[in-house]
């Protein structure tokens, strides 16, 4: 009995509270690096807002989709099998939805633009992103300039090179101009907890806040809330691939910004594929 109440409860926490997430590519470098355990707090938006520059697990429904670019599989016709579908994702045992992992940049209402003196500006406040984009990578290699739409944001990822982001699928002509739902938000990523060498807390970068204290772009709406994910899955690899050379990183090696793009992907074993 003892057993399945800490397994019931060991559930309960994967499915509402927090989960942890490998990341298996390098398009969030050197923040994340490939094969790092990151925690995911899977409540924090229940109580507060998305924020720009947090780094955010987010399902591809609704925009991206699965890693070929494809929708997900339909669920099952069967109600019941629908049913069983539905509660094994909730748990994170098991779902045929595909998960990824970026930083928003841009929330609804926003402008977000590349590039003005080398950087890409938001609602006009240029960023200072030298203390997470990857070493030697330029802001952006593609000019933009949006508008978010209501209830979606705008994410990119830190080793900018190589990240198939909203600015790729924005140029591949995908919804809402590759923006993603703030409703597929699976949670906030705040803690690396494997190797122990990466050991630490992701915090929001401080050039943020001069973004928050500016106005408010005209009609932005109000953040929105977030929704589920589980277990120890591949975040999707939404990158493109690249030529890199090695050199000294948080203990670890650290490479050059990379070159060469081309996209791939990865999907987990046992839950959503991230």
């Amino acid at each position: 009995m003892i057993v399945l109440t800490a397994i019931v409860v060991m559930l309960l926490i994967k499915a509402f509270v927090v989960q942890v997430y490998r990341i298996p590519s390098a398009s969030m470098e050197d923040t994340l690096l490939t094969g790092d355990r990151v925690l995911v707090n899977k409540l924090v938006y229940h109580l507060r807002g998305i924020d720009r520059g947090d780094i955010v697990v987010f399902s591809g429904e609704g925009s991206w989709g699965s890693t070929t670019g494809g929708p997900d599989p339909a669920p099952p016709g069967n109600p019941v099998l629908r049913a069983v579908d539905d509660m094994l994702a909730d748990i994170g045992v098991y779902s045929t939805q595909t998960y990824y992992i970026k930083r928003v940049i841009g929330l609804p209402g926003d402008h977000v633009m590349c590039c003005q003196d080398g950087r890409v500006t938001v609602n006009g406040v240029p960023l200072d992103e030298t203390s997470y984009l990857f070493p030697g990578a330029s802001p952006s290699n593609q000019t933009f300039s949006v508008i978010v739409p209501r209830g979606r944001l705008w994410v990119m990822g830190d080793n900018r090179a190589i990240s198939d982001d909203s600015r790729g699928h924005m140029l591949s002509g995908f919804p809402e101009q590759g923006t993603v739902p703030e409703s597929e938000v699976a949670g906030r990523a705040f803690l690396i907890i494997w190797p122990p060498s990466q050991f630490g807390d992701l915090p929001i970068p401080a050039t943020y806040r001069a973004v928050a204290a500016a106005p408010a772009a005209p009609g932005a709406p109000a953040a929105g809330l977030a929704a589920a994910g589980f277990g120890v899955p591949l975040l999707a690899r939404r990158v493109r691939c690249a030529r890199k050379r090695r050199g000294p990183s948080r203990g670890r090696p650290r490479r050059v910004a990379a070159r060469r793009p081309a996209s791939d992907g990865v999907r987990r074993r046992s839950g959503p594929r991230l």
